[in-house]
């Protein structure tokens, strides 16, 4: 297929969209799916020029059933009510609408209930694509008539596909070095449409002489990566961010950490997470982390950006690289279990201020054991309402500053039996 000196005015990714499952690249999985045991009613879930659009353009061509194709952000209930009194007349003739939403995400929960009852009566088979989680973006009525198919970005060598695909259309090789060719494969980021796109924009370009990275650049827009920061992909890596500094992964935090920031997420939003990822899983361990977290906090505040960045990377090593511990965490958590469960329980009386003579008379106080008058500065008082009886919340690890708390936390506990036998 050669493509006419004379550019055209289709976009290059529709001009090479495909038209059979077999020529879909990098999803494979999906289209087996759909080929070998045809859905009812589904959601296409992936990131940008991922082949949402066109899986469902071929399931269409290949269904034999009439192909009707809206969009969410344009078309609204008085369209749907056009089409399903279409897809009534069609179906009483004995055939079936297919009804393609593109950004199906972007119908409020009115608009998706008015597709209901078309599905259930199986007047309409319903294809929704959308760039959002459909667990939070699609109402669970709508979510149990479909099945929802996953797309992933495309792969380093799908897009290298892509790229042959489109030299054979231009009947020539892009005027590439290796390492712009590898650069314009990289800067797509998983996106198929974007890199036709790109090479549309080369090709008419008609530079006389290879290009190397640094030229490309100059003639290509530069793109961010994907990235949303209201949506999945946000979730994602603040995740995959926190899951690192856990698993102690220095590396792969800075990564995720760079990964976000490039894409322009609030430098804020970090520094908030990395402050709750030093109180919720390095704990006591490491006493300070939560200091190190505010710190960084206020340096990026008074410094912005990008004399700031490097405040926020060395929080992350510094966290990465502390000793772990969730166990304040735990013993939190126990302690609002046991509140709930034990309800209003008055405390002991001996542990009671008694700052007027008639709480004196009642008991207030009584018998309460000033621990700094005792030998060894610890009274072993009981501390607990005896309805309760002693629990232990708190069970420091072994690691980091919490070696030394447990070896407290023991020390006390054998006072506290020797006391309370004499």
């Amino acid at each position: 297929m050669n493509a006419s000196n004379t550019p055209s005015l289709r976009p290059l990714s529709d001009r090479l969209r495909p038209l059979d499952f077999n020529d879909v690249v990098g999803q494979e999985s999906a289209t087996q799916r759909l080929a070998q045991q045809p859905l009812a009613s589904f959601i296409l879930w992936g990131p940008p020029g991922t082949g949402k659009t066109t899986l469902a353009r071929i399931t269409g061509q290949q269904s034999g059933q009439h192909f009707q194709a809206i969009s969410a952000v344009f078309d609204g209930v008085a369209d749907l009510r056009r089409i399903f009194t279409a897809a009534e007349d069609n179906y009483a003739q004995g055939e079936k609408t297919l009804l393609f939403v593109d950004e199906i995400h972007r119908f409020n929960k009115a608009q998706q209930d008015a597709l209901l009852p078309a599905i259930e009566n199986g007047i309409v088979r319903l294809i929704g694509a959308t760039t959002e989680n459909p667990s939070f973006s699609l109402n669970n009525a709508l979510l149990s008539r479909t099945q929802v198919l996953t797309l992933s970005p495309l792969s380093l060598d799908a897009l290298e596909q892509i790229v042959r695909r489109a030299e054979a259309y231009f009947d020539r090789k892009l005027p590439l070095a290796a390492d712009a060719r590898a650069h314009l494969i990289a800067s797509a980021d998983g996106d198929g449409r974007f890199l036709l796109n790109q090479i549309d924009v080369l090709m008419q370009s008609d530079p006389q002489e290879q290009l190397d990275s640094r030229r490309l650049q100059h003639i290509l827009s530069t793109r961010s990566l994907n990235y949303d920061k209201s949506g999945d992909e946000h979730y994602n890596l603040i995740s995959a961010l926190h899951k690192s500094l856990r698993a102690s992964d220095c590396d792969a935090a800075l990564y995720w950490l760079a990964r976000m920031m490039a894409a322009g997420e609030d430098v804020l939003y970090i520094l908030r997470r990395l402050t709750r990822f030093a109180s919720e899983d390095i704990g006591l361990a490491a006493p300070e982390a939560v200091g190190k977290a505010i710190a960084a906090w206020q340096s990026y505040e008074r410094l912005g950006s990008p004399e700031g960045d490097l405040a926020v990377a060395e929080c992350v090593i510094f966290l990465a690289t502390a000793p772990k511990s969730n166990a304040s965490y735990v013993a939190w958590k126990a302690a609002l279990k046991l509140a709930k469960n034990t309800g209003a329980i008055r405390p002991p009386a001996h542990i009671l201020n008694a700052p007027t003579s008639l709480m004196k008379e009642l008991g207030y106080g009584k018998n309460y054991q000033y621990d700094h008058d005792d030998k060894d500065g610890f009274s072993a008082q009981n501390c607990f309402p005896e309805e309760v009886g002693r629990h232990q919340l708190y069970r420091p690890k072994q690691v980091g500053f919490e070696r030394d708390i447990e070896k407290r936390l023991a020390y006390w506990d054998r006072l506290r039996s020797e006391k309370q036998k004499s």
